[in-house]
């Protein structure tokens, strides 16, 4: 098996005596995938929040590079490219300019992987968006456009919340296509789904929260 770039350790999240996330553990791997699988309320998305640092755990811990995972460093947004929570456009800037200034500002260090830039949008099939203003789109092609803004950047890990949602067969398959091409790249992936077809398709392990990866 490939190097580990990202790992949890028993990593559970409370609020209030709440249980938002059990303890769970996940082990990624450099270039492979990662699906993140449970029912509905079950932690997917509070997991995810934890491994990109958005929020910090109760227990356990999060490792990058073996390194403890805070989004607050400049290091650790430089390696990891999440699509949680839809990202913020230019509404005055059209969808390629959105792209390129992303692209500038993540440009590349030796430990990231280079993107995709604004060949992105022909990666998702959505080419012919290029010179729409952010709010012409519609709710499937905000999706795509999501999608298409966090490949764009480079990363060296890809934190991707449900990404098949909103959209149609097709755009799925483009969307597997997209992944299994940024594990070729050497990225590595780790994302949580609905979507039994793309996590056969894309992932190489799963966890299941409250699980380890197996």
């Amino acid at each position: 098996m490939s190097a580990e770039i990202l790992r949890a350790d028993a990593v559970g999240v409370s609020l209030d005596h709440a249980v938002l996330l059990p303890p769970t553990s996940l082990s990624l791997p450099t270039a492979e995938s990662v699906a993140v699988l449970g029912s509905n309320g079950a932690g997917k998305t509070t997991l995810l929040r934890t491994l990109a640092g958005r929020i910090r755990a109760t227990t356990g811990k999060v490792l990058l590079n073996g390194a403890p995972v805070n989004e607050r460093h400049r290091e650790v947004r430089a390696e990891i490219a999440a699509l949680i929570d839809p990202p913020t456009l230019y509404p005055d800037l059209t969808i390629r300019e959105n792209l390129e200034v992303i692209a500038a500002a993540w440009s590349a260090r030796p430990a990231q992987i280079a993107g995709l830039g604004s060949d992105s949008l022909e990666v998702f099939g959505i080419g012919e968006l290029a010179t729409r203003f952010p709010n012409e789109l519609s709710s499937g092609q905000r999706q795509l456009i999501s999608l298409a803004v966090t490949f764009a950047r480079p990363a060296s890990v890809l934190i991707l919340d449900e990404p098949e949602q909103r959209l149609d067969p097709d755009r799925r398959e483009r969307v597997a296509n997209a992944m299994l091409a940024a594990n070729h790249r050497g990225v590595s992936i780790v994302f949580a789904s609905h979507d039994a077809h793309l996590v056969e398709r894309v992932a190489g392990l799963r966890v299941t929260i409250g699980e380890t990866a197996a």
